[in-house]
């Protein structure tokens, strides 16, 4: 019998434990920001410990900073979490990239982009998205605060090995529909806790295709369909975007001939399967409140089957039968650890070059990280947005999660790139829509979803 990549990354990791139990696992790379690091960090203080390998933790500010005036912060808990992690990264020897900074940005982001993110390494943060990282071929997934203080005192955590699902993905994207689509798509076919128990990995000919970053988009969302690990394996796309990068392995051609043997194997089974082929995906819009509640575009709304759909449609003030075209949208996000990076960017400000945002929508762009932000305002992107009537932020977190300034206004529908849309997520009262960067350029545009195959080329 042949290995999985998982089963491949999990015995690598393994430094003691009884098949079957939890066993403890190294960490080769902790990852943190502000909001569930400050705990962790007092409790070293508290038992007089340090970091156990302060070289292996990396971190960023990017939950709580503004996206404009970005050093005057007026929420007290806010200022008073990024302050702390100054303090305790200075403290503790760990290196940050501070508000601000060239490197700065949202975590997910950060650790691709310093070449940090590599394929075999076990990645941990204190943030459930940490699976984005899972698409360079490695065992990524978010802990805990408890399991946060684990790591810096030990730089290794406890798990018990779960079962593993294959997802194979086949066919070709028609124009016009995207990497976001095909993870909408399978949450919402297979609900939010398909992945449940599962390290999930994505192959096949339509993952092949697709570029890194449309990759990372995939695994971030892993989570919402309630998998704590999404994975892929390494490929040539993977060792170009690492090499050259900041720390990339100084022995490139020897870090590629290990890379290269992990892949699952021609004989390796996987203890659930599920078969997606992409020929025909249209774009997806969520309807309700959570993320498998979404059609594609040209399906209308479903009945209601239970309490929950119920609940969702009131909060929404929308019913079955109507489609997404049929949404006024508001407000337009483009950004988050989903959808924030240069490509997304890139396929947002195709349809907006040259156009203006509907008169109802108000619209912001938010690059990722400041090297997307830097990269894009190269291209002139920032340009295009503003030219259409968008603002053209810094970079962070921003509204994916509505605990800095950015908010949706109360009972506003909000075409989002993002990666939630639980009641309230972006705002008290706010009704997020999740779509693709393109999808959500598109509703900007026209001041309701539309079906973007037919905008492709106009």
């Amino acid at each position: 019998m042949g290995k999985t990549l998982f089963d491949k990354l999990w015995e690598r990791h393994v430094i003691t434990g009884e098949v079957g139990e939890p066993q403890l696992l190294y960490v080769d790379l902790h990852l943190i920001h502000e909001v569930t690091s400050p705990q962790a960090f007092e409790g070293l203080r508290e038992e007089g410990r340090g970091v156990r390998r302060p070289v292996l933790t990396f971190g960023t500010m990017d939950h709580n900073v503004p996206t404009k005036d970005i050093f005057n912060i007026q929420d007290v808990v806010a200022k008073k979490q990024i302050e702390t992690l100054g303090t305790n990264a200075q403290e503790f020897g760990v290196e940050i990239c501070t508000n601000g900074s060239e490197r700065q940005g949202i975590i997910h982001m950060v650790g691709p982009e310093t070449g940090q993110t590599q394929p075999g390494k076990v990645i941990v943060c204190g943030d459930s998205h940490t699976a984005t990282h899972g698409a360079f071929g490695a065992l990524a997934f978010g802990i805990g605060t408890s399991e946060v203080e684990h790591v810096f005192a030990t730089q290794t955590i406890w798990q018990r090995k779960p079962k593993q699902m294959g997802i194979h993905v086949t066919g070709k994207l028609q124009k016009g529909v995207y990497a976001k689509d095909i993870i909408l798509a399978l949450i919402s076919t297979y609900g939010v806790g398909f992945g449940v128990g599962y390290a999930v990995e994505f192959y096949g000919e339509a993952i092949t295709a697709l570029s890194m970053e449309e990759r990372m988009t995939i695994c971030n969302m892993a989570i919402e369909g309630g998998a704590k690990m999404g994975m892929m394996s390494p490929d040539e796309k993977t060792f170009k975007y690492v090499c050259g990068r900041e720390f990339a392995p100084k022995d490139m051609e020897a870090a590629i001939k290990d890379w290269q043997t992990l892949v699952t194997d021609e004989m390796a089974t996987f203890d659930e399967m599920i078969e997606l082929d992409v020929s025909d995906l249209a774009p997806f819009v969520t309807w309700g409140t959570n993320p498998e509640m979404g059609v594609a575009i040209t399906e209308n709304f479903p009945e209601i089957t239970d309490m929950n759909d119920e609940r969702a449609y009131r909060y929404m003030d929308l019913h079955p039968g109507q489609k997404a075209t049929d949404i006024e949208v508001g407000y337009v996000f483009i950004g988050s650890c989903t959808n924030g990076r240069l490509s997304d960017l890139q396929e947002a400000a195709e349809f907006v070059k040259g156009k203006k945002i509907s008169k109802q929508v108000s619209g912001i762009v938010v690059p990722g990280s400041r090297p997307v932000k830097h990269a894009a305002e190269k291209l002139g992107l920032d340009k295009v947005f503003i030219e259409a009537g968008f603002e053209w932020r810094e970079p962070g977190c921003s509204m994916c999660l509505g605990m800095n300034p950015d908010q949706v206004p109360e009972g506003v529908h909000c075409a989002s790139t993002s990666n939630r849309n639980f009641e309230g997520r972006q705002g008290k009262g706010s009704r997020t829509h999740l779509c693709s960067p393109a999808m959500a350029a598109a509703a900007a545009i026209n001041g309701t979803f539309v079906d973007i195959r037919q905008e492709v080329g106009k």
